[in-house]
């Protein structure tokens, strides 16, 4: 008997996944039955704990460590991927950068849009090229890429302009590589709502209550929800499904 969103045997890349939504997403997968690199820039101890709770599940693991931002050294990042578990199915771009919490939120509006654009955009753009042809050649794989459920229906304020023009580039790029890639590699994006990380769990409580008051199911969500997402995304039991953008937010509207 089949178990739903069954990954055994599968070789999976989640960039970002020392902490957060990468950490539920890498996590999740292994608990489906695939061994999973874990990919950091520079919390190298988060993400060996992390390949040590996957290892200790009974899957495969390694950390790769890699600044996204390095255009140059991206073939290098993909090469250190494939090397760890002798090949690749799945690949998810989780890495972002968070300008909300931590001294990067006091970046000028102009050194935030940049950061967004060679992390969130650029590095999810290159890397997807470069993974791609390499899944492409050997006729399967999934891409899974990282949104946000508001960038194409509009938030005011510096975040809401910022974040919507990195997010929407990166779900229209998604939609457009699914094509590039198909058949043999399906593409699809999760467009998170108001997710529980860092910044959720103290955010003020005017935030908390706006959080309640907008999502029909009257809480956050967590990085289990969107992990849960992405193994469905990315198993042989979404095989109809590429190009796509599937919000995930509780059914928020405004």
């Amino acid at each position: 008997m089949s178990v739903f969103g069954d990954l055994q045997s599968v070789r999976a890349v989640v960039t970002g996944s020392s902490s957060g939504i990468g950490r539920a997403i890498a996590l999740e997968l292994a608990a489906a039955g695939a061994d999973v690199v874990v990919h950091c820039h520079q919390s190298v101890q988060q993400a060996e704990q992390v390949a040590s709770e996957i290892l200790t599940s009974g899957r495969r693991s390694a950390v790769i460590q890699g600044d996204v931002r390095d255009v140059g050294k991206l073939d290098q990042l993909v090469d250190a991927a494939w090397a760890a578990l002798g090949g690749i199915d799945i690949w998810v771009n989780n890495a972002g950068v968070d300008l909300l919490t931590g001294d990067k939120a006091k970046l000028p509006y102009a050194d935030k849009l940049e950061a967004l654009l060679d992390i969130d955009v650029r590095s999810a753009v290159l890397l997807s090229k470069l993974v791609g042809e390499r899944l492409a050649e050997q006729g399967r794989g999934s891409i899974l890429n990282i949104g946000w459920d508001q960038s194409d229906r509009g938030m005011g304020g510096d975040s809401g302009e910022l974040f919507a023009a990195a997010k929407n580039a990166i779900m229209g790029f998604t939609r457009s590589l699914a094509v590039s890639l198909g058949p043999e590699v399906r593409v699809n994006c999760i467009a998170p709502g108001w997710i529980r990380t860092g910044w959720g769990e103290q955010a003020s409580d005017q935030w908390q209550e706006r959080v309640l008051q907008e999502t029909p199911l009257n809480r956050w969500g967590t990085p289990e929800d969107i992990a849960k997402l992405t193994r469905f995304l990315v198993s042989p039991d979404a095989s109809y499904i590429t190009g796509q953008v599937i919000n995930c937010n509780g059914g928020a509207v405004r």
